[in-house]
């Protein structure tokens, strides 16, 4: 076809390990044409990522293309000089990655970075990139589309940050832009204006796009096709209703069925119990800048509470005086009916131990340079008192807890483990204080969905086996109704509205609430289509906060 402008056949990539090549995409083939958005999904490891960067004649240090032929618009990308891929890169061909926060230089303005590359490439001048950048913004719905450019990334919200980054994209006008996750890391609400934004500005220019996602009902309101991948092979491919509707490969249904696990609702906790945690009436400030405002609610013994709502309410804020990393102004933060110090540096080794944290991202949670042992073996040294074989015996049964027997992973590095089981790691880092209190950050929002189930389930056994309370910080309401007992909400620093699961789930909802709820996307073609005209909204901008006006 002669609108035909990325053809990928038989392509076969490796990676290196141990000076040993090995397979890691077996042999795939890929056409996308002008305007289309072709969707691939798949679980950690199906070599989503690896596809997508080889569509523009890339691969990552330790991998190489070993086989196959990849075109752009009829240019060999595998053969052409670098000079001639100089020349496709960011200006005809353009990449959004996952975490805009790690992209951007924090030196730079937003704007200066922005009109980089339309000047090196000849495009435009500077001045009128700068025009054109504000001009995007404005498309892209950013606020104060005129001055935004001027700040530096961390001025910004994720969500806008995550739009300057497509518009910095968008900004020669490319004909193939990859999306790799570009709202894993994103709540609900904040996702909604970044889906829009993205559709339109591609309808708008005609852009073809491979929009990578572990998220199936996100793809589905961006793709005109999917293709589903499976340890670098191809499983299936059809258009997005077709596939939606009638999938033909058992692993694509099973892809669809996930978020089974539900468990189930506990008792109601005794009138009169001392809970694990207690914040109460808590009010914090980064600076002169209040952030938590008067902030109250408990945490039973062997119970999980969910905190909820979009970026800057306030969730991580509330865990950090809670572990004592920011000291709140007022208010009191209590372990077993006691008070304890708001300020982690005096706090007892035996106050320390009792809470600890499972962080969202970790990859950079973990030490690259210390193997498994060793990074599990600190906490078990420090508060167990630990060392030698005793210390090595005491790491491999928490390695067994979490399911990697202790014989195959002590001596592993970090990167030499998918992502679900870095995140195992993490959560044995955490119980190797023998904690009553663990805060969960995130801590399923960077995983697919069959990864992200089987860390929920690993929780959950462990908070029957060991009586462990949990604070869940999530944007993701699949998650809440997986694991939680009961919900805080919270918006602009200030508890909304908590109470039991059940109960926050059953209408009427207070109207923040049900933003978020209404916000969760659907395996739906049409879903964001009739938000956005639920909420009285232009196909984007103010899609998050219409419904509220």
């Amino acid at each position: 076809m002669s609108d035909l402008l990325v053809k990928i056949r038989d392509l076969k990539i490796e990676g290196r390990s141990d000076e040993i090549w090995n397979p890691i995409i077996n042999g795939i083939d890929l056409d996308l044409h002008k305007g289309e958005v072709l969707g691939l999904i798949g679980e950690s490891g199906a070599g989503k990522s690896t596809v997508g960067l080889a569509s523009m004649g890339f691969t990552r240090d330790g991998v190489r293309i070993s086989g196959g032929s990849v075109e752009f618009d009829g240019i060999d990308l595998l053969t052409a000089s670098a000079a001639v891929k100089r020349g496709l890169l960011g200006k005809r061909i353009a990449y959004v990655a996952q975490s805009a926060a790690a992209s951007f230089n924090p030196a730079h303005k937003l704007l200066d970075q922005h009109t980089e590359g339309p000047v090196q490439h000849g495009v435009m001048s500077k001045g009128d990139s700068e025009k054109d950048g504000m001009e995007l913004y404005r498309k892209l719905r950013l606020p104060d589309p005129d001055s935004i450019g001027f700040r530096y990334p961390h001025q910004v919200s994720g969500g806008q940050l995550q739009r300057a980054m497509t518009a910095m994209a968008m900004a020669c006008r490319p004909d193939l832009i990859i999306f790799d996750e570009p709202t894993t890391a994103l709540d609900v609400t904040t996702q909604i204006e970044v889906l829009a934004s993205i559709r339109e500005i591609v309808e708008e220019y005609n852009t073809a796009a491979i929009y990578i996602t572990h998220d199936l009902a996100v793809v589905a309101q961006m793709a005109d096709r999917i293709k589903v991948l499976l340890k670098g092979d191809e499983v299936e491919e059809a258009d997005t209703r077709t596939m939606l509707s009638d999938p033909q490969e058992d692993y694509t249904k099973s892809l669809w069925a996930v978020r089974e696990f539900q468990r189930p609702a506990k008792p109601a906790v005794i009138t009169g119990a001392t809970p694990v945690v207690a914040v109460k009436n808590v009010t914090a400030a980064y600076g002169k800048i209040p952030v938590l405002h008067d902030v109250s609610f408990d945490i039973h013994e062997g119970r999980t509470v969910a905190v909820v709502g979009e970026s800057g309410s306030g969730k991580s804020t509330t865990a950090r005086c809670i572990t004592g990393l920011l000291p709140p102004k007022q208010g009191v933060i209590e372990f077993d009916g006691t008070p304890m110090p708001l300020d982690y540096r005096k706090r007892t080794k035996d106050q320390l131990r009792q809470a600890q944290m499972i962080y969202q991202m970790a990859d950079t949670a973990l030490n690259p340079r210390k193997s498994i042992g060793e990074i599990i073996g600190r906490p078990v040294q420090f508060y167990g008192g630990l060392s030698g074989k005793a210390k090595r015996r005491r790491v491999d049964e928490l390695l067994d807890q979490i399911e990697l027997p202790g014989d195959q992973y002590h001596d592993r590095l970090p990167s030499e483990l998918s992502g679900g089981q870095k995140q195992r790691i993490g959560i044995a880092r955490a119980l190797a204080a023998e904690p009553k209190f663990i805060i969960c950050d995130e801590v399923t929002s960077a995983l697919d969905q069959l990864v992200a189930e089987g860390i929920l389930r690993l929780l959950a056994r462990l908070q029957d086996e060991l009586k462990l309370s949990y604070m869940f910080i999530t944007h993701d309401l699949a998650t809440v109704r997986s694991i939680a007992d009961e919900v805080v909400v919270m918006k602009d620093g200030k508890v909304v509205e908590q109470g039991p699961k059940n109960e926050m789930f059953t209408p009427p909802h207070h109207p923040y609430t049900d933003l978020l709820l209404s916000s969760v996307p659907e395996m739906d073609p049409d879903w964001l289509d009739k938000v956005l005209a639920d909420r009285g909204v232009d196909n984007i901008g103010d899609a998050a906060v219409g419904k509220m006006n």
